[in-house]
């Protein structure tokens, strides 16, 4: 279960940077940030809504503004085509105690939509498109 959410966040560059109404919306966006998946962390770097890079595992000395995490389960709930109520938005997440947000809020805050369909992202796949 833990292996395919890491293969699926290793590929969230390929997922963000293929739909441009969502780098457009992410245009003000340039930060690292933290996805964590039961205790390993997935560094993500952002540049004016572009994803450019992914890193899955301990990188040493490596900063980020802010952090997500959850364990493997929530986040494969979280992409179902319909996911179960308290499992379809990431602040639904954060209220259940499903996610545990951490750091620096504001850029989260201020660019909270680009942020949240970031991580939406692998819902939509060849099979589903985006509607």
């Amino acid at each position: 279960m833990a292996n395919d959410v890491y293969r699926t966040f290793s590929r969230l560059a390929e997922f963000v940077n293929h739909d441009s109404a969502l780098v457009r919306r992410g245009r003000y966006f340039s930060d690292r940030f933290l996805i964590g998946v039961a205790d390993t962390p997935i560094h993500v770097t952002a540049a004016k809504g572009s994803i450019t890079e992914v890193k899955v595992g301990e990188v040493l000395m490596r900063s980020w503004r802010f952090s997500i995490r959850a364990d493997p389960y929530i986040w494969q709930q979280f992409w179902e085509p319909i996911p179960a109520p308290g499992f379809n938005d990431l602040l639904a997440l954060a209220r259940f105690q499903r996610v545990k947000i951490e750091g620096d809020l504001q850029p989260l805050m201020a660019n909270l939509r680009y942020i949240k369909e970031v991580l939406e992202s692998p819902r939509c796949t060849e099979k589903q498109p985006k509607l």
